[in-house]
């Protein structure tokens, strides 16, 4: 969970960090591209946080999993334009199409995932006893 925690916040701060580049991978279609950023960031960090508090786990991976939803066609726009992206090669922008869904199932398996409960040693051996 820590790993995922600074993961998120991590980017989230690169946001405030290095906002240009944000910017620059938004499609043009969306309005306000750098108060977008800005927002993205905060949300990011924000869920990153809250991943660390058992109480609110659960709902920071609710919002982390629609915030990677809505931050993916930034994605598509790269992989689709690559022209506009030369200090990337074309398999990178691909990765970052299929990333997003390995950072997806992250969130969904550290936070919404039922775990399976724990057998003790006296359990597990019983599978394997014959009567």
């Amino acid at each position: 969970m820590l790993g995922l925690a600074v993961f998120f916040i991590a980017i989230g701060c690169d946001h405030f960090i290095r906002p240009n580049f944000y910017v620059g991978i938004m499609p043009p279609y969306l309005p306000a591209h750098l108060e977008l950023v800005y927002l993205s960031g905060l949300f990011e960090i924000l869920g990153g946080m809250a991943l660390l508090i058992d109480a609110s786990r659960r709902f920071a991976g609710v919002g982390l999993m629609v915030l990677l939803v809505a931050v993916y066609p930034a994605n598509v726009h790269m992989a689709m334009h690559p022209e506009l992206f030369p200090e990337l090669d074309l398999a990178a922008l691909y990765a970052r199409l299929v990333l997003q869904f390995v950072f997806l199932y992250w969130v969904y398996a550290s936070t919404l995932a039922t775990p399976r409960p724990r057998q003790n040693a006296t359990e597990i051996e019983d599978r394997f006893t014959v009567d």
